[in-house]
């Protein structure tokens, strides 16, 4: 069955970008509104299985539509903003929105996005629910599915992080002063050489190579 995706965008030629895109190159279903204070009636009229909402609506703005959809369902909800500060707050918990994208953004980029947080929500009997990971501070060691991950220090801090908050997005900046306790300076490409390697062990004793994604344009978190 084809997927229908709720775009919620007050800037007609965008709107009609997305949604051509969505329809041409990901064989969605498309539907759009572009007034926040008229986002619930659509919803409940179109069922969408994912909604991509703007941060800046007239009528009610993205933040408090994302709140009022969260009150009636769980359904994926991916804000796009052109406001970089309200990142944190587009990701938090209390929040609860799948992902975010920049404007600006590539329609195909946004195509893959869409494809991913379906891919992750149709999928809640795999990946990371079904890995069963095992972390002893003590010890020093971190299994996966009962196989010992063979972690130097930097990873096993990396991975310690990263797990301990699964879902949440760290820059890199943050990896780095868990990963060396004592501040030295080091380079983002650094990090990203830990987050590789890690990936590796993971994908080796899980199978997946997905456990810890990139978010773009912020940096890593564990998948939930």
């Amino acid at each position: 069955m084809e997927k229908r995706i709720l775009i919620v965008e007050d800037e007609p030629k965008i709107a009609a970008l997305l949604a051509d895109y969505l329809r041409m190159q990901g064989g969605f279903l498309t539907s759009t509104v572009d007034r926040g204070d008229a986002v619930l009636e659509s919803f409940r009229k179109e069922q969408p299985d994912l909604v991509l909402l703007d941060l800046m609506l007239p009528g009610l703005d993205g933040i408090e539509v994302c709140k009022l959809l969260r009150t009636h369902s769980q359904v994926p909800i991916i804000m796009v903003t052109a406001r970089v500060d309200e990142i944190d707050r587009l990701l938090g918990l209390e929040l609860g929105a799948d992902d975010y994208i920049c404007k600006p953004f590539s329609p195909r980029e946004v195509v893959a996005r869409v494809k991913a947080v379906l891919r992750r929500s149709d999928s809640p009997g795999t990946g990371n629910s079904q890995q069963r990971l095992e972390i002893d501070e003590e010890k020093f060691v971190a299994k996966l599915n009962g196989k010992d991950l063979g972690l130097t220090p930097v990873e096993f801090a990396l991975l310690k992080t990263l797990s301990n908050f699964a879902g949440k997005v760290f820059s890199r900046d943050q990896l780095m002063n868990a990963m060396y306790t004592d501040y030295r300076v080091v380079s983002d490409r650094a990090v990203d050489t830990h987050v590789k390697n890690l990936r590796k062990k993971l994908a080796r004793a899980s199978g997946d190579d997905d456990l810890i994604q990139s978010v773009y344009g912020l940096g890593y978190r564990f998948g939930e």
